[in-house]
C-alpha cells in the first residue's frame, strides 16, 4: 500500500512538471511571435503618414474666409517617408489648402534641408508657405561670417529659394472682405523699445571701433541692422491690425495658461496686436510623446514627465480660452534621449478648416 501511494504521488508531480514544461515551451514559442507581431504593427503604424482634418468654429470669421484651410506640419526632423516623400504624397492626395504652416524642427541633422525640400516639392508653388524655426533648427539669422553676405543662414536661404517664407514678421493674407494674419508668437512678447536701444548701442559700438573689423564683426553688423529694421517694420505693421482680423499664432513650443495670461495682461485692451485677440495657436515640439501605448497615450515626455495628459502633447485644446492645436509631428526628436524613433505613433499632417458653423 505504501509503495502504491508513493507511485501515485510521483505520478502527480510528474504530471505537474509536464504541464509546467509545456507552458514554458508555449511561452518560448509565442513570445517571439508576439514580439515580431508588435514590431511589424509598430512599423506599419509609425511609418504610415496620416492626414487628419479638424474643423474649427470661429464665430467672428468673415464670410470670405469660410472654409479657409491651413495645412499644418511640424517636427519633420529631416525624416524621409519613402523616395521623395512618397508616403506623404500619398497621404496628401488631391487635398486642397489655402496655405501651409510649419511650426519648427523641420530640418535634419546639421541643418539638412533636402528632406524638407522634397516635401515642399509636393505642394503647389503658388500656395503660401510659412515656417518658424524650432529649437533643433537653430536661428535663421547668422551672426558669424559664412559663405554668403546674406543675413540668413545657408539653410534659410535654401528654403526661401524654394518658396518658403521664414516668418519673422506678421504676414497678412487677404480676401475681398476677410483678412487673416500669421504671427510668430515671440513678437507678442518683445519689448520693442528696449530691444531697439540695445541693438542700436551694439551697432554703434561696432561701427565706432578704431581698429579694422573682422569678417565676424561684419556679419554681426548685418544681423544687428536686420534686427533694428525688423523692429521698425513691426512697429508699423502693428498699426494695420483691425478688430475684424483673424490672428493665427505660430509657436514651436505649446503655450501654457499662465504664460498666455501674462502675455495678455502686458497689453492694453485697445491694442489690437495682442494675444487677447488670437483666433488660433498652432504648435508642435512634443512629437505626440514619441513613444505611445495604444489606448493610453504618451509614456514619457522630458518636459512633462510620465504619462502626461494627451491634450498636453497633441491635438486641439484650449489655453486660457484660446484654441491651441499641437501637431503630433512627423519625425522623431533627438531630445527624447532614451526613446529613439516613434512607437505606436503615426506621423500626422493636419488640415485645419476655419468655419462659422458649429462643429461637433
Amino acid at each position: 500500500m505504501r509503495r502504491e501511494k508513493n507511485q501515485y504521488i510521483f505520478a502527480s508531480e510528474l504530471s505537474k512538471r509536464n504541464r509546467s514544461h509545456r507552458f514554458r515551451n508555449a511561452v518560448l514559442i509565442l513570445l517571439p511571435i508576439l514580439i515580431i507581431s508588435l514590431v511589424v504593427m509598430n512599423i506599419a503604424v509609425s511609418r504610415q503618414v496620416k492626414l487628419e482634418e479638424i474643423r474649427l468654429t470661429v464665430l467672428n470669421l468673415p464670410d470670405d474666409l469660410e472654409n479657409f484651410s491651413i495645412l499644418h506640419l511640424s517636427d519633420l526632423h529631416g525624416a524621409r517617408f519613402g523616395e521623395k516623400q512618397k508616403a506623404i504624397e500619398t497621404a496628401l492626395g488631391t487635398t486642397r489648402y489655402s496655405c501651409v504652416v510649419m511650426t519648427g524642427d523641420m530640418l535634419g541633422e546639421d541643418g539638412d534641408v533636402q528632406p524638407l525640400l522634397e516635401l515642399v516639392a509636393l505642394m503647389p508653388q503658388d500656395t503660401p508657405k510659412f515656417l518658424i524655426p524650432g529649437d533643433t533648427d537653430g536661428p535663421a539669422v547668422e551672426t558669424r561670417a559664412h559663405s554668403s553676405l546674406s543675413v540668413y543662414t545657408g539653410w534659410a536661404e535654401e528654403l526661401q529659394a524654394a518658396g518658403i517664407q521664414i516668418l519673422d514678421l506678421p504676414v497678412l493674407i487677404t480676401r475681398e472682405k476677410g483678412r487673416i494674419w500669421f504671427v510668430p508668437e515671440e513678437l507678442y512678447a518683445l519689448d520693442l523699445d528696449g530691444m531697439r536701444k540695445v541693438f542700436q548701442k551694439q551697432l554703434d559700438d561696432l561701427n565706432g571701433r578704431k581698429t579694422s573689423l573682422t569678417a565676424d564683426d561684419a556679419a554681426h553688423i548685418r544681423a544687428l541692422e536686420y534686427e533694428i529694421q525688423r523692429i521698425e517694420s513691426l512697429l508699423e505693421i502693428r498699426k494695420e491690425f483691425l478688430p475684424t482680423d483673424i490672428q493665427v499664432v505660430l509657436t514651436h513650443t505649446p503655450l501654457s495658461d499662465d504664460y498666455l495670461s501674462d502675455l495678455i495682461s502686458w497689453t492694453a485692451k485697445e491694442d489690437l496686436f495682442s494675444m487677447r485677440y488670437a483666433t488660433l495657436i498652432l504648435a508642435g515640439h512634443y512629437n505626440g510623446g514619441q513613444w505611445r501605448l495604444p489606448f493610453a497615450g504618451a509614456i514619457y515626455v522630458p518636459e512633462l514627465g510620465w504619462f502626461p495628459k494627451d491634450e498636453q502633447v497633441q491635438g486641439l485644446s484650449y489655453v486660457d480660452g484660446v484654441p491651441q492645436y499641437i501637431s503630433p509631428g512627423l519625425g522623431s526628436d533627438p531630445h527624447y534621449e532614451h526613446q529613439p524613433g516613434r512607437i505606436f505613433n503615426s506621423p500626422v499632417i493636419t488640415r485645419i478648416v476655419l468655419t462659422r458653423r458649429a462643429t461637433k
